[in-house]
């Protein structure tokens, strides 16, 4: 794919770079530390990621010369009406593992495209269902895996997904963290 712009990645996420180096798209990665990732408490759990995402594409406007486009992306992880973002510390992933056990879940990537004349926002949402996860399968992972920088506490790509995700529906790589199918497709439209 061709593209007339110069990309940049927000992310510090190396699963997000790895997503998008898929994709075959030359790009360079810039992150602002210490961007918001609050959200108004009365914002539909389905629209949060992609406000999140919009709101750190506003932290790059000093990028956004002509030519550069940058790539913004948040993913949460819903459970009815509980948004679960990053664990706090390992007892608070253990407690979201918890949750999602033997349960159905959303996960939604809000992604934010920017140039310095347009801007293209969109959201994806995958289900995904955890079988009944023991309490020594979740301090297993926990322990081991440390999933601190993950919404819901899991990364799919990890043990915990080959041994408790029993099916999901729509994209694998959107519960990785970047919906790179979509965003492959709204760059040819850009």
């Amino acid at each position: 794919m061709r593209n007339k712009y110069h990309l940049i990645l927000a992310s510090n996420s190396p699963r997000r770079r790895e997503l998008l180096a898929g994709l075959d798209v030359d790009f360079e990665v810039k992150v602002i530390d210490g961007v918001n990732e609050s959200y108004p408490g009365d914002l539909p759990a389905a629209d949060i990621a992609g406000y999140i995402a919009a709101e750190k594409a506003g932290a790059y406007k000093d990028e956004l010369t002509d030519g550069n486009l940058v790539i913004t992306a948040d993913t949460v992880v819903v459970l009815g009406d509980t948004v679960l973002g990053k664990p706090k510390d390992l007892d608070d992933a253990r407690r979201m593992l918890r949750l999602l056990s033997g349960k159905v879940h959303h996960v939604v990537t809000g992604v934010c495209l920017t140039a310095k004349d347009k801007q293209k926002r969109f959201s994806v949402t995958t289900d995904v269902a955890f079988r009944e996860l023991s309490d020594e399968e979740i301090d297993y992972y926990v322990d081991k895996y440390k999933p601190l920088d993950k919404a819901g506490a899991y990364g799919i790509q990890e043990w915990i997904g080959y041994v408790g995700v029993t099916s999901i529906r729509g994209s694998y790589f959107n519960v990785m963290g970047l919906p790179v199918q979509r965003i492959y497709e709204e760059l040819l439209k850009f």
